[in-house]
C-alpha cells in the first residue's frame, strides 16, 4: 500500500456492493460475466485451502475488489474472485473503479496504473494483508504470444482482423487463466501468511 492509513475503513469497506447488487447494476458485459462464472472454478484442495485460512487470526476474511463492467480482465477476473471468497468464507465488496479513484490510488499497478480487477485482502478486524492485481503474471507473458502467433499465421491480415482473431484464442484462455488466478492468489496468500 503506498500509504500508511488507508481511506478503505471498516465503515466505508461496507458500503461497497455484495457480487449479486453488482451484477445487478453493470450496464454492459452481463452476459461475459455470467459466461465466466460458469468457467470459473476453485478445486476441492483450494477450497480447503481458502476455508483454512480465512479462519486464521491473520488471515483472508474480507475481500475489497475494484473493477468496471467494460474491462476483458475484470469481467473474467472478478468472477474467479468471487468464487475464491466463497469458497474461503470471505466478506467480498465491489468498488467501481472510476467512482472510487482514492482507492484506487493506494493500489496502483507499479505505482502508475490504473489497472483492475484489483482484490485487496483484509483480515476479520480490517488489517491489509495483501493486494493481487489485474491478471496473473503467466497470462502477461502469455498475451503477446498469442498475439504474434496470429500475425505469423495471417500475415497479410489488417489490423482488425487480427484483434478480433486475438481476441477469440484469448476468451478460449479464459478458464486456464481463471485456475492460474486462483493458483497466484493462493500461493500469494502462503508467502504472506508464512504457512
Amino acid at each position: 500500500m503506498a500509504q500508511q492509513t488507508s481511506v478503505v475503513t471498516p465503515e466505508r469497506f461496507a458500503t461497497g456492493f455484495t457480487y449479486k447488487d453488482y451484477i445487478a447494476q453493470i450496464k454492459v458485459n452481463i452476459d461475459r460475466f455470467e459466461d465466466n462464472l460458469k468457467t470459473a472454478h476453485v478445486s476441492p484442495d483450494d477450497t480447503a485451502f481458502f476455508r483454512k485460512v480465512s479462519k486464521l487470526p491473520n488471515g483472508p476474511a474480507k475481500m475489497l475488489v475494484l473493477g468496471e463492467d467494460w474491462c476483458p480482465d475484470v469481467y473474467r477476473g472478478m468472477p474467479v474472485l468471487h468464487r475464491i471468497a466463497e469458497a474461503g468464507g470471505m466478506e467480498m465488496r465491489i468498488f467501481p473503479r472510476d467512482q472510487h479513484l482514492d482507492i484506487m490510488n493506494e493500489f496502483l499497478k507499479e505505482g502508475q496504473f490504473l489497472s483492475i480487477p484489483t482484490a485487496v485482502f483484509y483480515t476479520k478486524d480490517h488489517r491489509y494483508i495483501l493486494h493481487w492485481i489485474e491478471r496473473p503474471a503467466s497470462v502477461n507473458r502469455e498475451m503477446p504470444e498469442i498475439r504474434e502467433a496470429v500475425k505469423r499465421e495471417m500475415p497479410n491480415a489488417d489490423e482488425q482482423t487480427i484483434r478480433t482473431v486475438d481476441g477469440q484464442r484469448s476468451v478460449a484462455r479464459y478458464p486456464a487463466w481463471q485456475q492460474e488466478t486462483v493458483r497466484e492468489i493462493r500461493e500469494a496468500l502462503v508467502q504472506k501468511l508464512g504457512l
